[in-house]
C-alpha cells in the first residue's frame, strides 16, 4: 500500500503563491518559467500549488529570473523551502483537521503574533480547564475523544510563549471576554488569574478595551495575526464559523494591521488593562 500524501500546508502554499506572484509579475508563462528553470511547465505548476518540495537553490534560481533583488525576501522564502516543518503538531495529523495543525506550523515560524478577540479569550491564554468548557460547547458537538485531542493540542501551541526564545504576543482583548464565565466562576476567576500571570511576562502584552469604548472595525471578528520574517510574508488567520480562514495578500495585510492598531488605539494601556482583569475576576 502506498504511503498516505499529506495535503501542502499553508506555510507550502503560501512559498508556491509567493512564487507565483514573482511570476506573473515578471509577466512570465509557466512554460516560460519552466524553460528558464531548466525543468517544465507541470513542474513550476506543482511548485507554485505547494505540492513539490522544492529546494533553497531553486528558489533563488526562479526569484533572480524573476527579476526580484530584495534580498532580505529572497532569504525568507529559501528559509521556507523543504516540504513541511516537522513539530509536535504531527502527531495530530491524523485527529484535526488540516488548518487546525496549520496554525501551529505558522507560530512556530511566526516573528511576532498579534491577536483580537472580542467573545473569546485566545487560545494562547487558556487554560485547559477554560479550554474544555469552550471545546465543550460547540454545534454539532465533538465526541469525548475529539474535545481531548483538541485540547491538549490547543494547550500545547502554548510553547511558543515559553523557552529560551518566545515570540512576543499582543492579545486585544474586549471587556465582554473576562465576563463570559465559561465553565462556571471557579474556572472563570482561575482563567482571568492565568491572563494576569502570563500578563507579567516581558515579551506579552494584554490590552482591554473596556465597556464604552465605541465601535471599531471588525468587532465580530477574531482576528489573528502572525508576523513572517519579512512584513511580505505576515499571515492573517480569520475564525468562521466553518473554520480558519488564511489570508495573506498585501490588501488583506494592509486591512487588518490597520484594524488591529485601531482596536489597540480603543483599549486600555497595559497596567489599566491588569486592573480590570483583576476587578471582574473579584466579582465573579
Amino acid at each position: 500500500m502506498s504511503p498516505k500524501v499529506q495535503p501542502a500546508t499553508v506555510r507550502q502554499r503560501r512559498l508556491g503563491n509567493e512564487l507565483r506572484r514573482l511570476r506573473q509579475q515578471a509577466d512570465l508563462t509557466t512554460a516560460q518559467a519552466g524553460v528558464l528553470d531548466g525543468s517544465s511547465q507541470p513542474r513550476i505548476s506543482s511548485i507554485e500549488s505547494g505540492r513539490y518540495a522544492v529546494g533553497a537553490d531553486r528558489v533563488r534560481a526562479l526569484v533572480r529570473s524573476y527579476s526580484c533583488t530584495d534580498e532580505a525576501y529572497i532569504e525568507a522564502l529559501t528559509e521556507m523551502t523543504g516540504g513541511r516543518t516537522r513539530g509536535w503538531w504531527d502527531e495530530y495529523r491524523d485527529m484535526l483537521p488540516p488548518d487546525t495543525i496549520d496554525l501551529a506550523e505558522l507560530e512556530h515560524h511566526a516573528t511576532a503574533m498579534r491577536t483580537s478577540s472580542v467573545v473569546h479569550l485566545p487560545g494562547l491564554l487558556q487554560t485547559r480547564a477554560h479550554a474544555h468548557a469552550v471545546i465543550s460547547d460547540v454545534v454539532p458537538s465533538f465526541a469525548p475523544h475529539e474535545v481531548e485531542h483538541r485540547v491538549s493540542y490547543r494547550i500545547k501551541r502554548q510553547v511558543v510563549l515559553y523557552g529560551e526564545n518566545p515570540t512576543p504576543l499582543t492579545a486585544i482583548v474586549h471587556e465582554a471576554a473576562l465576563h463570559m464565565g465559561f465553565g462556571g466562576p471557579e474556572v472563570a476567576r482561575a482563567q482571568l488569574k492565568h491572563v494576569l500571570d502570563v500578563s507579567d511576562f516581558e515579551h506579552v502584552t494584554i490590552l482591554v478595551i473596556p465597556f464604552g469604548a465605541g465601535t471599531f472595525l471588525s468587532a465580530g471578528t477574531g482576528i489573528y495575526y502572525m508576523a513572517g520574517a519579512v512584513p511580505a510574508l505576515d499571515t492573517v488567520q480569520l475564525d468562521t464559523d466553518h473554520g480558519a480562514a488564511f489570508l495573506d495578500t498585501q490588501p488583506h495585510l494592509a486591512k487588518y494591521r490597520t484594524v488591529l492598531d485601531r482596536m489597540e488605539s480603543c483599549s486600555l494601556e497595559p497596567s489599566k488593562s491588569r486592573d480590570l482583569i483583576r476587578r471582574v475576576a473579584a466579582e465573579l
